[in-house]
């Protein structure tokens, strides 16, 4: 039998001292079930640290992506306090492997949400929505892994940022997105490469994390996926994501 707590021991060791790992399905092979169980109980050693559990990622959410790893279904992780950086803070390299950003949208709920909602529904649940931007890292050698070494590995949600917090009826459909470093731009999308629409990532994520027991929670914030293609961090980066209508979100990168 596949040793799910030794395989969550080796992620979580992995990610907390910026260390990379080979593949772990270069060793084994994992099923769904058996990935997002390796995240739970990596996560579970987090909360035994003291971090505490403040919201949800979604990743694969542009159609491009999911045909590039060949997969149907979007993937999900955990998003803890010790992951959210100050706006306009700096992030420091050291705590990551292979730091890249990528400009989000993000939700704030007023009330729970879980199961099969409508996106009428799911939008009832939402307090307001936020530019934001995502930090994602793999803790894997050469940024090489499978889907669920991916889903394993928290679904490389490492850090993230939110803006200035706007009303829930904010149309957030397709909203133009520029993410600039040093001032010059170097990814030019929109919010529509999420599923079309933002909102049908916070439908999806409500959906997926019922299947693993869970709800997603009043007051936590759920990450609806990248607008464009996540950028490489690199010292000394100063990175802004504008979002159409929404402000600005931005941070330095430190040693």
């Amino acid at each position: 039998m596949t040793d799910l707590k030794a395989l969550a021991r080796l992620v979580d060791d992995a990610a907390r001292q910026a260390t990379a790992i080979p593949q772990l399905t270069q060793s084994v092979p994992l099923t769904v079930e058996e990935a997002y169980a390796i995240q739970s109980l990596s996560l579970d050693r987090r909360y035994d640290r003291g971090e505490r559990r403040v919201g949800t990622k979604m990743g694969l959410t542009s159609r491009a992506k999911m045909q590039q790893v060949g997969v149907s279904e979007m993937i999900w992780g955990r998003l803890t306090d010790a992951m959210r950086l100050e706006e306009g803070g700096a992030l420091s390299l050291k705590s990551f492997v292979h730091p890249r950003a990528e400009p989000e949208i993000a939700f704030l709920l007023r009330r729970p949400l879980a199961g099969r909602v409508s996106a009428a529904e799911a939008l009832s649940a939402v307090e307001a929505v936020a530019p934001a931007i995502e930090i994602i890292d793999s803790r894997y050698r050469n940024f090489a892994f499978t889907w669920a070494d991916v889903v394993a590995d928290n679904s490389s949600s490492s850090a993230f940022l939110v803006g200035g917090w706007h009303p829930a009826s904010t149309d957030v459909a397709n909203l133009g997105i520029v993410v600039s470093v040093d001032g010059r731009p170097v990814q030019i999308g929109s919010t529509a490469a999420i599923l079309g629409h933002p909102l049908r990532s916070l439908v999806a994520a409500a959906r997926l994390v019922e299947s693993a027991g869970e709800r997603l929670e009043e007051g936590s914030i759920i990450l609806a996926g990248g607008a464009t293609a996540a950028h490489p961090l690199a010292a000394g980066m100063h990175v802004r994501a504008e979002t159409q209508a929404m402000g600005c979100v931005s941070f330095t990168v430190g040693e």
